[in-house]
């Protein structure tokens, strides 16, 4: 029966230990939990941020001095304020008054928003919502200088109590300390009110730059954004800038996949021909792997130009020849990759440049490129966007086709460029070996390029035969 008493005693007094433990534990993380609200009330009065809002204050301060002196000089010069009592704190203020609008038409020069917003991020103001270019509107330029001339006026005033305030509030606890050794006790104001009250006066005076200055910097860094911030037309200049610049990738990418893919679709080809024929035809073999040859040459030319956009290397990258009247390369490069291509080029030039070049013309198709000089008369977007529609045109035959004849149309009439590329589709198995997951990239690109340009698209069957044509007006947007 004692034994049952004992452990009953036991069971009951080790929940009871558990709970006074528990107890201490919830009363000790409580503590830290009401220290907490205090801990941040320290930190914004005294903490890093804190600080670093007295510094920003203080050279704006440091930014009104100039100007604060030379008001105070012309008042002193003048005699404007006399010899009365108090007239040094008179002439202080009338000083400020006349410093202010000289240092608010500062404030309207275009650098001064770079320079203040700038230093204005040891606010803590959000680093998106400050700019730092030169203000160029009348707007911005106001704004600038109404945050110029507050950022001047109150950090004169933190200045000022900075220097003044401690060693006044150090006077102020010495005179209510030892009241009879100083005759400006009762000046003061200490003896009346005794020396407990002079004492937490003087030390709150001591202290008083701290608050202050934690106010007046967090207001800043609320009206920053406001003053600094971008205006209206601020905003539609930067989503123009991100509206070009997505636009430049944009054609950068489409650029890539024309001029490379079809490079390696036409290097794909001419290894797959020079592998089945190196033993037949070794000297077409060695015709297809010097094609090969060039055509990554000029693919790895045409990558390092579009990487050279990409990384806005300070050095000019050039840019290959892109015009109608230097399709010779690219033709000559399709031609190498088995397929019988046919051009008819007819831009229409004061040349009279008309060329019908069969896979049987012996004179190949180099008497194209006495036309170069000849480029400027098309616009020069529309000469770049025509031959990358071409280029990625045949690219698209070589991936999906193959090796067919191809039929190729670039012609100048009743003010626009006409482009149309045709060949026979294959049957289907082949075309499915051929397409290898394209994607339809390349057709979604040329659509855009037209279509930026003002002209039409169009690409699908006809006849067993697959019709690709472009038409860009001549006039279009450039």
């Amino acid at each position: 029966m004692s034994r049952r008493t004992t452990r009953a005693a036991t069971s009951t007094t080790l929940p009871a230990s558990t709970a006074s433990t528990a107890g201490l534990a919830e009363r000790r993380g409580a503590r830290p939990a009401a220290r907490e609200p205090a801990r941040r009330t320290v930190g914004r009065l005294v903490g890093r941020r804190a600080r670093l809002r007295w510094v920003h204050l203080v050279l704006g301060g440091a930014l009104l001095m100039p100007f604060q002196l030379a008001a105070l000089s012309a008042i002193s010069t003048t005699g404007i304020v006399g010899e009365a009592p108090g007239a040094l704190i008179a002439a202080q203020f009338l000083a400020l008054a006349c410093a202010l609008p000289f240092v608010a038409m500062v404030g309207l020069v275009p650098l001064v928003r770079t320079l203040e917003g700038n230093a204005v991020r040891v606010l803590g103001a959000p680093r998106g919502e400050v700019l730092t270019a030169p203000a160029t509107s009348g707007a911005a330029r106001r704004r600038a200088s109404v945050w110029f001339t507050l950022h001047a006026l109150l950090g004169g005033v933190v200045g000022g109590i900075s220097l003044a305030m401690p060693p006044a509030g150090v006077l102020f606890v010495i005179l209510s300390l030892f009241p009879d050794r100083a005759d400006t006790v009762g000046r003061l104001g200490t003896a009346e009110s005794g020396p407990v009250a002079g004492v937490f006066l003087g030390v709150a005076l001591v202290f008083l730059p701290i608050p202050v200055s934690a106010a007046f910097g967090a207001w800043l860094a609320r009206l920053a954004p406001v003053l600094l911030g971008p205006t209206p037309a601020d905003r539609l200049a930067l989503a123009e800038q991100r509206a070009e610049r997505l636009a430049e990738r944009a054609r950068i990418a489409r650029d890539l996949h024309d001029s490379v893919g079809h490079a390696l679709s036409a290097v794909g080809i001419q290894a797959s021909a020079a592998g089945r024929l190196l033993d037949r035809d070794p000297a077409f073999a060695a015709r297809a792997l010097a094609a090969i040859e060039e055509t990554a040459r000029d693919a790895v030319a045409e990558l390092d130009h579009v990487l050279g956009l990409l990384r806005e290397e300070s050095r000019p990258t050039t840019a290959p020849a892109s015009s109608p009247a230097n399709l010779s390369d690219l033709v000559a490069r399709t031609r190498a990759a088995g397929a019988d291509i046919t051009l008819d080029l007819d831009l229409g030039l004061d040349l009279g440049i008309c060329l019908d070049l069969g896979p049987g013309d012996s004179k190949d198709v180099t008497d194209a490129r006495d036309a170069r000089d000849a480029r400027d008369g098309l616009p020069r977007v529309v000469s770049r966007e025509a031959y990358r529609i071409v280029q990625e045109g045949l690219g698209n035959v070589l991936r999906h086709a193959g090796a067919v004849p191809i039929r190729l149309r670039v012609a100048v009439a009743d003010g626009e460029l006409t482009i149309v590329i045709t060949n026979p589709i294959p049957v289907r198995g082949a075309a499915a070996r051929r397409a290898g997951g394209g994607g339809g990239r390349g057709l979604r690109g040329i659509a855009e390029r037209t279509s930026v340009l003002g002209g039409s698209f169009s690409a699908g069957p006809q006849d067993g035969w697959w019709h690709l044509t472009a038409r860009i007006p001549l006039e279009g947007p450039t």
